[in-house]
């Protein structure tokens, strides 16, 4: 495994914990604004799915769907639209701009709504039409991209539009701003070490802009610097997993550490649709494709251990994609 720092002593891990859940506390007891309840999803065990797994090896999901926004995409926009703020980088003058696949654009568009912000986002034309819908609901102006460019075609798009008028916008940039990791570094981490009680020893996530891979490993090698971290990828620059990149054809995001990652596995669409739709059936959560990626490899990881806790990162439900299904 490879060791990113130090690893701090039991008493400071205690402390660092211990310090998030004080937080948690504070959110439950004291006035509640929507921004509060971004965090703090629920660890949900499999159960069916894992029966023929040995005794000793436990599999759990990180239900992000749980957000506001109905991402783990609510993670970062908040930690980036606050930074900004704090800088003096976002004004009320300035128009929130990104590129997006979806869920960070619903983040920032209902994040900018309630703070009072325009904001507009560069998508391929071909995201669900679910996300669209959403999206024009919280007041977002929507540009489209090339289909057939994917993600990098709006990366793309996006850094024209603001090249050409920079004073207008606040480019949140969540392919290199550092404030994307951060935030799981901050919040997706310690909550994932406190609700395993420390004993993870298998972290598994799909890589799109890679944030919550990067931050979320990065605080966990903190704390056990054995914990293996396994990243999940389309198995080629065809296959479409929506969130997803395949970082051997794709832009590669300036976030994107290679070292970090123990190994990545390659899943095809038809692997990750049938395990959204397993867990749907079996298990009864309801996830989106990138989701059904992490956890049919985070059951291929599971079956080589006798004894582990394997948890992999679920970005969204499955609602944004229903006009994407098959017929049953």
């Amino acid at each position: 495994m490879k060791t990113l720092v130090d690893a701090p002593t039991i008493d400071h891990r205690v402390h660092i914990v211990r310090e998030r859940v004080v937080r948690h506390e504070a959110l439950i007891h004291g006035p509640v604004s929507l921004l509060d309840r971004v965090g703090n999803t629920p660890l949900l065990r499999l159960h069916r799915l894992s029966a023929d797994l040995p005794a000793g090896v436990e599999v759990y999901g990180k239900a992000e769907w749980f957000n506001p926004g109905g991402s783990v995409k609510d993670r970062p926009a908040l930690r980036i639209i606050e930074v900004a703020e704090q800088r003096g980088q976002l004004t009320p003058d300035k128009i929130i701009i990104d590129s997006t696949s979806g869920n960070t654009g619903i983040a920032y568009a209902w994040i900018g709504a309630l703070k009072g912000y325009r904001v507009t986002l560069v998508m391929p034309e071909n995201v669900s039409e679910e996300r669209k819908k959403i999206l024009r609901a919280f007041g977002a102006e929507l540009i489209f991209s090339d289909p057939l460019e994917g993600s990098d075609g709006a990366l793309r798009l996006v850094r024209q539009i603001v090249a050409e008028n920079p004073d207008r916008y606040f480019y949140a940039d969540q392919y290199n701003n550092p404030e994307n990791w951060r935030a799981h570094f901050h919040t997706t981490g310690p909550e994932i070490w406190a609700q395993t009680q420390g004993r993870i020893t298998h972290l598994v996530a799909g890589v799109g802009t890679s944030g919550t891979l990067m931050g979320t490993a990065r605080f966990l090698r903190q704390m056990n610097p054995d914990i293996a971290v396994i990243a999940v990828e389309p198995e080629d620059e065809l296959a479409i997993i929506e969130g997803l990149k395949h970082m051997e054809t794709a832009i590669v995001p300036g976030i994107y550490d290679p070292e970090i990652i123990d190994r990545t596995v390659h899943v095809s669409p038809e692997q990750a649709y049938r395990m959204a739709q397993r867990l749907a059936r079996e298990e009864g959560w309801f996830v989106g494709f990138s989701a059904g990626a992490a956890m049919h490899v985070a059951l291929e990881v599971a079956r080589s251990l006798e004894e582990g806790v394997v948890v992999a990162m679920l970005p969204d439900s499955g609602t944004k994609y229903l006009s994407l299904l098959p017929p049953a």
